[in-house]
């Protein structure tokens, strides 16, 4: 059974897509898969306005704001390779979902809009991606629109994440002016004969180096790149990637299919499948181990006519059988797994089998939030997942007072899948929630599932506090009397919160002995927690 799980483990790739927002996240997911034939047509087409749902896109609001804003995990096999992909939120209020995805994969996918270069969300996720040992692919988009040379790119790349680009592709023609791909190993000319719409496949010719060699300054100019970028380190070499210090490159355009197809077949041949992880002991429990899992995302009401809640959990090492009966690291209680499902989008197929790699659903999950651990025999616990910092406050109430009870159901269920965060205010009391977000298109959807999932409309009333420091509950406790500023609890710390830095810097004057973390030195610690074995 061992070399069985093995064999298995070695056949996941587990992937994550990420970007800034609007550089093509979900577009590039549907390309994959039309590419690796688990849909039949692609359902992003070229702008907004005319944008079909894709399939990761489930939830009424993203159809119709035409934007990503839960992670969708989706498998499809190509060839012996089974693909595990998670295309995360594209709006940056919804960074903590990312966040809390890049825990369960193995790499990443970093998409960059050609025009615009590596953007703020797109930094703050690779960082989070360095600080998790992530091997990075990246995926420089929309090559058949106008933007910056390629060139420029890859010296912005080295600039901003310290790693070497290593072209596996190179564009010929100036971005906009698209003329085709070369192949940096083979020297070939990758001529796209693309469907219009794009929502079909492009016939892709392979023209050999000396049939196209001198026929036109772009494919001249093109090798001359190319062999400029591997002449300054930028040979593709496997052992670079996998050991962090080099990043491999592709260039097209994933609205018109180009370029998706040679991205598809590098993840399968050279892509990490999974691997040993580090427990909060600090071993690394190995892929033929006993069973154990993590959850990384908790959604609800994925089906409106059951109202289920469903924990993704990504498999870490072992054999998952659907109705094994597990433990629950957090609590010690017994989880049984009868009701396990692999998404596809919103579509569910029951799953019987699972290795490490995969994400499986687990339905009725009322006992898990994002972090805990599953386990079989062994015992074992992954490090949890920290939560952001909330950087906005309101407080919530029904629009109907005799719709409490279910205010306050779908209040709780909406914080554990973590929608909103739900903080305790002593000074407000219980029959006063405070809500905190990190943007304020949480509190969008928030009002939108309380309604649409809940039935239940809600009011929502903005607090002017602008910074929260999260603190122990022996700090908390001595500042509940204060009136300059509020102190209030979450679900596994206490947050002290100030209207404005003023207050923050005359109380830390006032009470050099207190113990909470400003936003400063908060910096850059989200991603501390399980590093991944490399």
């Amino acid at each position: 059974m061992n070399s069985r799980i093995e064999e298995e483990a070695a056949r996941r790739r587990t992937i994550a897509v990420i970007s800034h927002p609007d550089a093509g996240k979900s577009t590039l997911t549907e390309s994959l898969l039309l590419h690796a034939s688990a849909v039949a047509e692609a359902g992003a087409v070229h702008g907004k306005s005319t944008r079909t749902s894709t399939v990761s896109d489930w939830m009424d609001i993203e159809k119709t704001r035409g934007i990503s804003i839960s992670s969708a995990a989706i498998q499809f096999t190509v060839d012996d390779v089974v693909f595990n992909l998670v295309d995360t939120p594209g709006h940056a209020d919804f960074s903590e979902d990312t966040y809390r995805v890049l825990a369960a994969v193995d790499a990443a996918i970093m998409l960059i809009d050609a025009s615009k270069g590596m953007e703020a969300q797109t930094i703050r996720l690779f960082e989070v991606c360095a600080r998790r040992d992530l091997p990075v692919i990246v995926m420089i988009n929309k090559w058949d629109r106008p933007g910056r040379p390629a060139l420029e790119l890859l010296d912005e790349l080295i600039a901003l994440t310290g790693r070497q680009p290593m072209p596996v592709s190179w564009p010929v023609g100036d971005a906009g002016y698209f003329q085709g791909l070369l192949d940096v190993a083979t020297r070939e000319l990758l001529v796209f004969d693309p469907d219009g719409s794009g929502a079909h496949l492009p016939v892709v010719r392979r023209v050999p180096a000396h049939d196209v060699a001198g026929t036109g300054d772009a494919w001249q100019t093109a090798v001359e790149e190319a062999e400029l970028v591997a002449l300054d380190g930028g040979e593709y070499s496997q052992h670079s990637f996998l050991d962090l210090s080099g990043m491999p490159v592709f260039f097209g355009a994933a609205v018109r299919n180009i370029g998706v197809g040679e991205l598809l077949r590098f993840i399968h041949d050279h892509a990490p499948s999974a691997s040993p992880r580090a427990s909060t002991d600090g071993h690394l429990r190995p892929v033929n181990g006993d069973f154990s899992a993590q959850v990384f995302k908790v959604q609800a009401s994925m089906d409106p006519a059951h109202r289920d809640r469903v924990a993704f959990v990504r498999i870490c090492s072992g054999q998952f059988t659907r109705g094994m009966v597990t433990s629950h690291a957090q609590s010690g209680r017994t989880f049984a797994t009868k009701y396990a499902l692999h998404m596809f989008g919103r579509e569910r197929e029951t799953v019987d089998t699972a290795w490490p790699g995969d994400i499986v659903g687990l339905v009725n999950a009322t006992l898990l939030h994002p972090g805990d651990t599953l386990y079989a025999n062994d015992q074992v616990e992954y490090v949890g997942m920290s939560s952001f910092t909330p950087e906005l406050f309101a407080l919530v109430s029904p629009d109907d007072t005799g719709s409490v009870k279910k205010f306050r159901k779908g209040l709780t269920q909406l914080a554990e899948e973590g929608v909103i965060q739900l903080l305790e205010s002593e000074r407000r009391g219980p029959q006063t929630p405070m809500v905190g977000a990190v943007g304020q298109m949480q509190f969008e959807v928030l009002t939108a599932r309380m309604l649409t999932d809940f039935g239940v409309g809600i009011r929502v009333s903005h607090l002017p506090y602008t910074i929260a420091c999260p603190t122990d509950s022996v700090t908390a406790a001595s500042l509940h009397d204060r009136r300059d500023c509020e102190v209030v609890a979450r679900r596994d710390d206490h947050l002290v919160l100030f209207i404005d830095e003023w207050r923050l810097r005359a109380l830390q004057r006032e009470r050099p002995d207190l113990n909470f973390e400003t936003p400063r030195q908060r910096a850059g610690t989200y991603a501390r927690s399980e590093r991944r074995a490399s």
